[in-house]
């Protein structure tokens, strides 16, 4: 571990559901996921390889932390590997999963067998989850006795159901019965920004590398494909007709896309 990864404090161990047999393949979800987002993808992907969904920290099933940043969910990363026994795997990472991943591919290079990065860049991204944190963090959930009454204190500031749905899965009962959430919120909210940085430069991961870029997000723009094969020369960029949660939204297409890569 790096001098930067101690002033960071230990590395967390973080949850993961296992699937199927075969190579290794890691999954990262993305900003406000968790492992339980890729469960039906990590089912079919666990026909030909061993899947570990993980939750990232301070998301699902993992520890808390003030620290939220790439660097540190790089270590968590390569202290699963430690814990598993893990040489080398493939990693799949969706959005801020797929930051990630880069950043761990870059760092660990020799630990991983292909990379795939699922609907984000390696560059900066302006601020666009405001008005969901704003939204999030307004809501007093000892107000609310059931997930429709939360669901529907939601509806005015995120009309958007499928939104809605996914930021529902973060709710969970405490032992006295109250509603709070499995994320850290007060943790994305201080971090955010560190969230939409750029993915640090200056070195270069020369396996074979997969962007899956979703036609209707404009995630990733034509005009990304010199800063992505910058820092991963082998990169091809493969468009899905889908929007960013291309996994959910395009099921069938996402798959064979992957699955045609992880067994070239």
């Amino acid at each position: 571990m790096n001098e930067e990864s101690h002033a960071m404090g230990p590395p967390m161990t973080l949850f993961a559901e296992v699937y199927g047999s075969g190579p290794p393949l890691i999954i990262l979800h993305g900003l406000f996921g968790s492992h339980d987002n890729w469960h039906t993808m990590s089912k079919r992907f666990g026909e030909g390889n061993r899947v570990f969904a993980l939750d990232q920290r301070n998301h699902g099933r993992s520890p808390h932390s003030d620290v939220f940043t790439y660097d540190a969910m790089r270590e968590d990363l390569h202290t699963f590997y430690v814990e598993k026994g893990l040489s080398r795997a493939a990693l799949l990472g969706h959005s801020m999963g797929g930051k990630t991943a880069m950043e761990f591919a870059l760092a660990y290079p020799d630990m991983v067998e292909k990379l795939v990065v699922v609907d984000i860049a390696p560059r900066a991204y302006p601020p666009h989850h405001d008005d969901l944190l704003k939204a999030l963090g307004a809501l007093d959930l000892t107000n609310y006795g059931t997930r429709r009454e939360v669901e529907d204190a939601l509806g005015g500031s995120i009309p958007s159901v499928p939104v809605r749905m996914f930021l529902m899965k973060n709710l969970k009962r405490t032992e006295d019965g109250r509603f709070t959430w499995k994320m850290n919120l007060t943790a994305i909210k201080a971090s955010y920004d560190e969230i939409n940085r750029a993915v640090a430069g200056g070195r270069v991961f020369s396996r074979p590398a997969l962007f899956i870029r979703a036609q209707s997000a404009q995630y990733i723009s034509d005009e990304d494909a010199d800063g992505i094969r910058a820092l991963f020369p082998r990169a091809r960029i493969a468009t899905i007709d889908a929007g960013h949660w291309v996994h959910a939204e395009a099921p069938e297409p996402f798959f064979r896309t992957v699955r045609q890569f992880l067994d070239e």
